[in-house]
């Protein structure tokens, strides 16, 4: 059965949009940030005081949080509430297999259901509804959900039925995203040491066999543009490379690659604090001028 009615903890750049996408489609949303749920809070949905309000009120909440810190504190919180209409969490953030582990431990101690979610897409497809995502849970509860998360996401894949699993496919995910837009800015600058013009090579690679999602629409849109705009911090990105390498070691799989570009991404999260993660360009090639500008 489909829940009357949501919560939505996390109202960030990724959850805002979101939360505002289920208000549209007609569902019940109280919403909850601890950054500010009235500044952040879309239009048609109900703020809550806090976690414990948003348990005793909702009967599914959607969580999308920046770490497995924060999920598991309001993992924490949902537990502690009085009992309410709470029944099942299920969790948009990236928070990987261990914490998402975790929070399903905690959340069933308490007879609460998790669900891992994470999505892939960035805020222009939280706010077009058209994001990728990636269901660890049972075939039941993604049935009892599926027009909420269809509410979110263009492409709904149950990829496993154990806690964490969605989170897995996410790093593999990130990882490849990651790969691509570093590799790219190196190869770029390569052939823009070579007096190559960077929108003809682009023209050239997304027609043959280097195209890539980079090639595609991080650097046509948001580094030739000079907006860096796609709104995903470089913190992330190194975050999510962190929770890979710490996942290739668990797994005790190959990982020389995987090591190299999460030092990449931690380096850039050094040198540019708050930067957009589009910004990996100037840091790889060398750009002062664009490097300078930073978004943070």
């Amino acid at each position: 059965m489909t829940p009357a009615v949501l919560g939505f903890v996390g109202l960030g750049n990724m959850g805002a949009p979101m939360a505002a996408n289920l208000v549209q489609r007609g569902f019940d949303v109280v919403g909850y940030d601890v950054a500010g749920t009235a500044e952040r809070l879309p239009d048609g949905a109900t703020a809550a005081a806090g976690i414990a309000e948003v348990a005793e009120r909702t009967d599914t909440i959607l969580c999308s949080l920046p770490d497995g810190a924060s999920v598991l504190s309001v993992v924490d919180a949902i537990v502690g509430a009085p009992v309410g209409r709470r029944q099942v969490v299920i969790d948009l953030s990236t928070i990987g297999p261990a914490a998402a582990v975790e929070a399903e431990r905690r959340l069933a101690a308490a007879g609460v259901t998790y669900a891992d979610g994470p999505v892939s897409g960035g805020v222009a497809g939280a706010r077009a509804a058209t994001l990728s995502l990636m269901f660890a849970g049972s075939a039941d509860v993604l049935a009892d959900h599926r027009t909420v998360l269809e509410a979110l996401a263009g492409h709904v894949f149950h990829v496993g039925t154990e806690p964490g699993q969605g989170q897995t496919m996410k790093l593999v995910n990130n990882f490849l995203s990651a790969v691509a837009l570093a590799a790219t800015s190196e190869a770029l600058s390569l052939g823009q040491a070579h007096g190559l013009d960077l929108a003809v090579m682009l023209d050239v690679l997304n027609a043959s066999t280097g195209r890539n999602s980079a090639t595609v629409d991080k650097f046509p849109n948001r580094v030739l543009t000079g907006s860096y705009d796609a709104g995903f911090h470089t913190a992330l990105m190194a975050k999510d490379l962190r929770l890979y390498t710490d996942v290739l070691a668990d797994a005790a799989t190959a990982g020389p690659i995987g090591r190299v570009v999460s030092d990449v991404w931690q380096r850039a999260d050094a040198a540019m604090p708050g930067s957009d993660f589009t910004r990996i360009w100037p840091f790889v090639s060398g750009d002062d001028r664009a490097l300078s500008s930073g978004d943070g």
